[in-house]
């Protein structure tokens, strides 16, 4: 059968077009100021319609030549594309004010709009489908008016509800703008694969994977997109070993060694992985993928076999990791058959732990042994800057493993140290203080709290902090009145470095205001001091309005919540009108009557 001849278009069509051209073309040619008042009251469906058949016949060849015509045309289309790119962040306000001031002036607000509209249109579309009455597939879910009288006129909304209904319309219409995107399990199938293909995603936010059904789709996604992704993130997930394998098999394609993937993080998931057996994909992905720099498995049910593995495997890479997140699983033991002695002499010794900066081994359950491992490890990470131990019970005989590695390395980089709630005595931290001195770049940031330390180590925490030390955490030490009151008749040569200080949970009273009254003056560079929970009387904040009065220093915010003798913020709203910074007051103070309560650190 023959295929009937396709119908040319009437003349009133072709007229009609020619009538909508001219007038675009009339239109672009308006002024400036008479072009903003047009498309300012335009809806974002119209006007993205409208900059889609916008003419640009902007001669750039003669541009660049220096032809005077084509600079004034270019000089008006540059004027038309700011009234265009102005009007799309008034539409972004309007539609989303509360995020308007965390913006960093992005380069293209009507992406930005577009890829902000497409995660309403889909987080709808999830709790749609999670329903159990719903039945069907998920690109037909409507739209709803609440989302769709944003970017059509109401007045048109029975016409564009026909047309924009369905979800299926908005993913492919402005899927070209989507570059970062959150997805629910519910929505990891083959249809929303398929109709994001024209979409160039850089960073992919999964929620709640937990079964294989999941995976499939979300690999052709990964594998559509894989060479735009440079951040993958699973959260709340439960990924298998075959799961890991195949999701590690679409970002990184066997044979070549180059991709774009930089982050790669795993939180509050689960992860079953044998390590004796662990997945070829997996690996070759950590070995190969050389623009990695961030690898995050946070509460990840890992254990010291798979650490190990990820370790020892990171170690003789060629990958650049620089951030590396083991934090909240249970890895004691894992650097405990690591043979250092093996590697020290080889050529490829600290490969790619060399660029490794940050180290973040929070709440693993790691001890003493653990500590002297790690000691020897960090021989192997030069360029380490930060690193934190906070919730392991390491004791003193573990902070005296790292006083031993400052000892062989007063060069070292290491410049950000988080020691919280590690089991320390007063006599392993006076040890650990004493030992900065020799360093050769001195510590930034610096936390021992919620070590019960003492009044006795105030001496060394004045002598830390007025030579070097930029951010130190102190809370819930134990000092006291007894330690406060140390603290200031040792606080004589100031501090030109400090910026913050947390002295919070330190029941201090009145000498808690007297120190800081001391110090406020001493330290120019001062901007935050948390003073909260110190049982401090009403005298005390009269007492800190004077040395602010006489400090020529830069303090910004000054907590005094949970000091029950402190009146409510109503009672000084004269002293807090005069203690401002940049329009809001540097002292924070109880809200309610239940921030009264003293703070109880008691078990």
């Amino acid at each position: 059968m023959m295929t009937p001849p396709t119908k040319a278009p009437s003349l009133a069509f072709l007229c009609i077009k020619s009538l909508k051209l001219q007038l675009l073309q009339n239109l672009y040619e308006l002024p400036s100021e008479l072009l903003e008042g047009l498309v300012g009251h335009l809806p974002a469906l119209a006007l993205r319609n409208f900059q889609i058949h916008m003419p640009f016949n902007c001669c750039l060849d003669s541009y660049e030549s220096g032809d005077d015509d084509c600079l004034i045309n270019n000089g008006r289309k540059r004027a038309r594309n700011d009234v265009l790119g102005n009007s799309w962040k008034v539409l972004f306000e309007l539609r989303w004010p509360e995020f308007i001031d965390h913006l960093e002036s992005p380069a293209e607000w009507q992406h930005l709009y577009w890829e902000k509209h497409l995660q309403n249109c889909v987080d709808e579309a999830a709790e749609v489908a999670l329903r159990p009455t719903f039945s069907g597939r998920i690109c037909s879910i409507n739209v709803s008016d609440n989302i769709l009288r944003y970017i059509c006129h109401e007045d048109h909304m029975s016409f564009q509800k026909c047309v924009c209904k369905e979800l299926s319309f908005h993913l492919q219409t402005f899927g070209p703008y989507l570059r970062c995107l959150r997805l629910l399990n519910v929505l990891c199938v083959t249809e929303i694969s398929e109709l994001l293909r024209k979409s160039k995603l850089q960073r992919l936010v999964l929620r709640w994977i937990r079964s294989e059904k999941h995976v499939e789709p979300l690999c052709k996604l990964l594998i559509q997109s894989r060479d735009t992704l440079t951040s993958l993130e699973f959260i709340h997930c439960k990924l298998s070993s075959n799961s890991i394998n195949a999701i590690c098999a679409s970002l990184h394609e066997k044979g070549i060694h180059t991709t774009g993937m930089q982050r790669f993080c795993i939180k509050t998931s689960s992860i079953e992985i044998d390590p004796l057996a662990a997945p070829s994909a997996f690996i070759a992905f950590l070995m190969s993928v050389r623009t990695l720099h961030s690898l995050h498995f946070c509460d990840s049910n890992l254990d010291r076999h798979i650490s190990r593995m990820v370790f020892s495997t990171l170690f003789d890479s060629s990958s650049n990791i620089s951030s590396l997140d083991l934090s909240e699983n249970n890895i004691s033991g894992w650097l405990s058959t690591f043979s250092w002695r093996s590697v020290v002499g080889s050529p490829s010794s600290g490969k790619s732990l060399g660029s490794l900066c940050k180290l973040n081994l929070r709440g693993n359950e790691l001890d003493k042994y653990d500590a002297e491992n790690l000691a020897h490890a960090l021989l192997h990470m030069p360029g380490l800057e930060s690193l934190d131990l906070s919730g392991n019970p390491i004791e003193d005989s573990g902070i005296r493993s790292l006083i031993s590695y400052f000892t062989k390395n007063p060069n070292s980089r290491l410049a950000d140290l988080d020691l919280e709630n590690c089991e320390l005595s007063c006599c392993g931290v006076i040890e650990f203080l004493d030992t900065l001195f020799m360093l050769e770049k001195p510590f930034k940031l610096l936390s021992v709290a919620d070590n019960a330390l003492g009044s006795e180590v105030a001496e060394a925490i004045v002598n830390s902090f007025t030579v070097s030390i930029e951010s130190l955490n102190i809370s819930g030490i134990g000092l006291g009145p007894l330690g406060f009151l140390a603290l200031g008749s040792k606080l004589e040569k100031g501090s030109k470095k400090l910026l913050s200080i947390n002295i919070s949970k330190n029941r201090g009273g009145l000498e808690t205001a007297r120190f800081l009254s001391k110090l406020i003056p001493l330290a120019p560079r001062l901007i935050s001091v948390d003073a909260s929970y110190n049982l401090m009387p009403p005298e005390s904040l009269l007492m800190l309005c004077d040395s602010l009065r006489t400090a020529k220093g830069d303090l910004k915010r000054l907590d005094m919540t949970g000091n029950s003798c402190i009146n409510h913020k109503a009672d000084h709203s004269t002293l807090l009108s005069e203690f401002q910074h940049n329009g809001e007051p540097i002292f924070v103070l109880p809200s309610s009557l239940a921030s009264h309560v003293p703070y109880d650190d008691d078990p």
